[in-house]
Formats: structure tokens, C-alpha cells, sequence
């Protein structure tokens, strides 16, 4: 084995040691990132918890049923599928 062919499998490893700590930074990175993001939602949830404790509770309000009544724009049922599409055809659309 030539000096040559030795500088290249020891830069090879070292490309290979390089990638390998760049992953664990990077997965260290991300699980760090993981990490604050859940610990600011377990904040705000306290936080919206403690709020919804100290409020007074709301009064629920019963509702009334409302009277059914035809408004005055409505036309009655629509018609069946049949009967519209005839009637586009008629009219000159491409359904």
C-alpha cells in the first residue's frame, strides 16, 4: 500500500467520523428544539388553565326553539335531479 492509497482511506474515515458527530449535533439540535417547543406548550396550557380557574363560570343560557317558518324568498322543494338536468339541457348548457 502506497502513501498515496493510505492518505486517501484516512481521509475517507475522517469524512466518515465528520458525518457521523455532524448527525448526532444535528439530532441533538433537533431534540433540543423538540424539547423547548413541549415545554412552551405545557406553559401555556398551565397558564390557560389557571385563567379558566379564576374566571367566574359563565351562565349557560337556554336556548328557545325557534319557530319553523318558511321565509318568503324560499320556493318550495327542490326539484329532482331528472327534471333540472332536463331543463339545463333544454336551455342550451352541456351537463
Amino acid at each position: 500500500m502506497t502513501k498515496e492509497d493510505r492518505d486517501r482511506a484516512q481521509a475517507r474515515l475522517d469524512k466518515a467520523t465528520r458525518a457521523t458527530q455532524d448527525a448526532r449535533s444535528g439530532k441533538a439540535d433537533r431534540d433540543a428544539a423538540s424539547k423547548a417547543v413541549l415545554d412552551n406548550m405545557a406553559k401555556l396550557k398551565a397558564l390557560r388553565l389557571a385563567r379558566e380557574a379564576a374566571a367566574p363560570p359563565v351562565p349557560v343560557k337556554a336556548k328557545k326553539a325557534a319557530a319553523k317558518s318558511k321565509k318568503p324568498d324560499e320556493k318550495g322543494p327542490a326539484p329532482a335531479l331528472s327534471d333540472w338536468l332536463a331543463s339545463q339541457q333544454s336551455g342550451g348548457r352541456r351537463t
